[in-house]
């Protein structure tokens, strides 16, 4: 298990397709999940919840990508929509995280919001300390009223992001990150 703070300072997104399997066991993704629930949660609303993509639901979740670009980009060819075929077949899994809201008097549908981008958070720094690449992504899909319905998501719903997670195929390459000096100021 690496030290936290150099876990942290080093993690660095791997994109899902340079990622391989084999993905989490069934222990490691509970315990990827049971930190993904661990946020800051005001008002203990747990306004988040999670659909793992793992095997075949990968590609059935990939069919309902499709015909929703299919039905409303007739003009799309055959290799565009095989390609949003194929939007979370890259890495061994696959977890969405579902974000809502509950009505309450002290705690704003944003801050709640933030407690499921926290979850996201946690699922990918979970991943990453376990040894996995992780990427928190979205894309169109993410963003569309009937793929979210495909997926099972109530009206109320919305994804925060889709979590892929495997194993790094090639060394991870650093990219720039602002410097302090550019984005901290004291008031």
């Amino acid at each position: 298990m690496p030290d936290a703070i150099e876990l942290l300072k080093a993690r660095r997104s791997v994109k899902p397709r340079e990622m391989t399997g084999p993905g989490p066991s069934p222990a490691e993704i509970e315990t990827i999940l049971t930190i993904g629930a661990r946020v800051p949660d005001h008002g203990k609303l747990a306004p988040w919840r999670f659909i793992i993509f793992e095997g075949e639901a990968r590609e059935r979740a990939g069919e309902v990508i499709a015909k929703v670009f299919a039905r409303k980009n007739p003009q799309a060819s055959a290799a565009e929509i095989e390609i949003e075929k194929k939007r979370l077949t890259d890495a061994p899994l696959v977890i969405a995280v579902v974000s809502f809201t509950k009505p309450h008097p002290k705690v704003p549908p944003f801050e709640q919001e933030l407690s499921a981008g926290a979850s996201a958070m946690n699922i990918v720094t979970a991943a990453t300390a376990l040894g996995y690449g992780a990427c928190w992504l979205t894309g169109w899909f993410a963003f569309d009223r009937d793929v979210l319905d495909g997926l099972g998501l109530k009206p109320d719903e919305k994804i925060a992001g889709f979590i892929h997670i495997g194993k790094p195929s090639k060394p991870n390459e650093e990219r720039p990150r602002p410097a302090l000096s550019e984005i901290v100021t004291r008031f």
